[in-house]
């Protein structure tokens, strides 16, 4: 297996690509090898088969979607109230519409999930590692509400990440004078968490 790390990042990120815009089923190595501009048999060098590559790409994409942490050390200096909680779902949409390739791609491997068994397993701990981390840092960072509070959020705004990055056009215009996403996330917001 080659050793270079940073060609193996240019790869799975080059998979992030793929995957996003074809599909699973045309994440080949091949078609990595030609994304990230690379030779023939290149990626076939770096992951023990197409597992492992959509093993490192769950990985890569949960770090380049996760919270920058000035960003987080900045946002948490304000009262722990639902004005806060606000404040850090537009910083979650925000990462997630600048990096819209690679939420597109958790999108896939959730599809691709349903269809290969060692991956469902493997992505089913990723999803709940990320759900249990939101629930301890709500809880820790002493915001407003508490387990159930984040899962109804979570859900809201995972219905709200699907749209914004498949079919944006849905949410124009669906509730008069909400504004997208901003509207959406306040009124998401205010009827799951709570004012105290």
């Amino acid at each position: 297996m080659a050793r270079n790390p940073e060609r193996r990042a240019a790869l799975v990120d080059a998979g992030i690509e793929v995957l996003a815009r074809e599909g699973a089923r045309g994440l080949t190595f091949r078609a990595v090898d030609t994304e990230a501009g690379v030779p023939v048999g290149t990626a076939s060098n770096y992951f023990a088969g197409r597992d492992d590559l959509l093993a490192q790409i769950d990985a890569r994409v949960h770090a380049r979607l996760a919270p920058d942490p000035r960003v987080l050390e900045e946002l948490m200096r304000a009262p722990k109230d639902r004005a806060l909680v606000t404040a850090l779902m537009h910083d979650l949409i925000g990462r997630v519409t600048r990096d819209r390739t690679g939420y597109l791609a958790l999108l896939e491997l959730r599809l691709e999930a349903t269809r290969r068994p060692g991956l469902h397993a493997s992505y089913t701990t990723s999803v709940r590692s990320q759900l249990e981390t939101g629930m301890t840092f709500h809880r820790e960072a002493g915001l407003p509400g508490g387990d159930t509070t984040v899962v109804v959020l979570y859900l809201a705004m995972l219905g709200l990440m699907v749209e914004l990055t498949t079919l944006p056009g849905v949410l124009d215009g669906v509730l008069a004078g909400t504004p997208v996403p901003d509207g959406l996330i306040a009124r998401i917001v205010t009827a799951v968490v709570p004012e105290g």
